[in-house]
């Protein structure tokens, strides 16, 4: 005998289901204010020094330029020198973050080869690369740039960058060589090496694009790095100084003794911008951690039942009846009282004497 399959007149259950969300409207919320920051800024490079009001490494010999609180000629104010804040701020904002994504796509780049290369071919190659890997990682970053750049002839913005760049890609090449051991042994990859796939093939078809996440992340993470370095190099004077970047400006305003002098607008801005660059990075790589990672979705898509934060992962509660509302003294005083134990009793289940 055939059942027959009940049939529905309602029309909302033969509707399609609903279009999805925009890509951005999915994006968790740490994320949208982490581009948004970082759009902020590169809109800042890109246009900013084409409206800077002054060259700013003009000195102007008007003495009561000098040192100049903010107005309306002088938005940012001026230096001991007579130099638009402002100006500088503007062009500085380019030549540092120009330099942190030319070093996050370089060392990012370096990172991808060796960790899936180490990973995928495996044996002596694994060793080897995994070798060199650590060698970086237990080397003192901060004191060997100083060195390194110390000894440089060249002591432009492409030494700098070509510094930056050969210590900062063993950090992701560490996790993209654990991602790349956990999937070269699945499924789609024994059967593309099964119908014959070239091995370059598997690594640049298969295997990388899986990490897409892992790669954002660590492209992001590298471009803080790049940024924080940078700026700090350029702030003990081991960079090249003729040229505008945040840290030279932080560099002049320390050497000038600006904080002593009372000079905010001379400090305050470029320190901001790098402290806010810094945020939307970091805000940004969170976004991407919870778009890669099921679990650090849950938790942000957890909902809040009779005061606990519950996730979608969790099981159902089971709440008892709702308890009046008590102040602070009718609590203290319901806790002395015959009720509270058998409260207590009733949550535990317990049949305490």
């Amino acid at each position: 005998m055939t059942a027959a399959l009940p049939v529905t007149a309602d029309p909302s259950a033969l509707s399609a289901p609903p279009r999805q969300l925009g890509r951005w409207r999915r994006l968790p919320a740490n994320a949208k204010v982490g581009v948004i920051l970082m759009g902020l800024f590169i809109l800042a490079a890109i246009i900013g020094p084409l409206l800077t009001p002054y060259d700013p490494s003009f000195q102007n010999p008007l003495p009561s330029l000098s040192m100049q609180a903010p107005s309306a000629a002088h938005l940012l104010g001026t230096t001991q020198s007579g130099q638009d804040v402002l100006s500088q701020l503007l062009v500085g904002i380019r030549l540092t973050l120009v330099l942190a994504l030319i070093v996050g796509v370089v060392a990012t780049a370096l990172s991808v080869i060796v960790g899936v290369t180490a990973a995928f071919l495996g044996g002596f190659w694994d060793e080897l690369l995994s070798l060199l890997c650590n060698v970086f990682l237990v080397i003192p970053a901060l004191p060997l740039l100083i060195v390194l750049l110390g000894y440089l002839t060249q002591r432009g913005q492409t030494s700098t960058i070509l510094v930056l760049s050969l210590l900062g890609w063993p950090w992701g090449a560490r996790l993209i060589r654990a991602q790349t051991m956990a999937i070269r042994g699945r499924d789609f990859i024994a059967a593309s090496r099964e119908t014959g796939e070239k091995t370059w093939r598997i690594l640049a078809f298969e295997i990388i694009p899986n990490q897409t996440g892992l790669i954002a992340a660590s492209f992001v993470n590298t471009v803080l790095y790049a940024i924080g370095a940078s700026v700090a190099l350029a702030f003990i004077g081991v960079t090249d100084l003729s040229s505008w970047s945040l840290g030279t400006m932080l560099y002049w305003a320390q050497s000038q003794q600006a904080l002593q002098l009372g000079a905010w607008w001379w400090f305050a801005p470029p320190g901001l911008a790098v402290a806010f660059m810094g945020t939307g990075l970091v805000l940004l790589n969170t976004g991407i951690d919870e778009l890669g990672n099921p679990r650090l979705r849950d938790a942000a898509n957890a909902s809040t039942i009779a005061g606990r934060r519950v996730r979608p992962t969790d099981p159902t509660p089971v709440l008892l009846a709702e308890q009046p509302q008590r102040g602070r003294l009718g609590a203290f005083l319901h806790s002395f009282s015959r009720s509270s134990l058998l409260d207590a009793r009733r949550e535990t289940g317990g049949t305490g004497r």
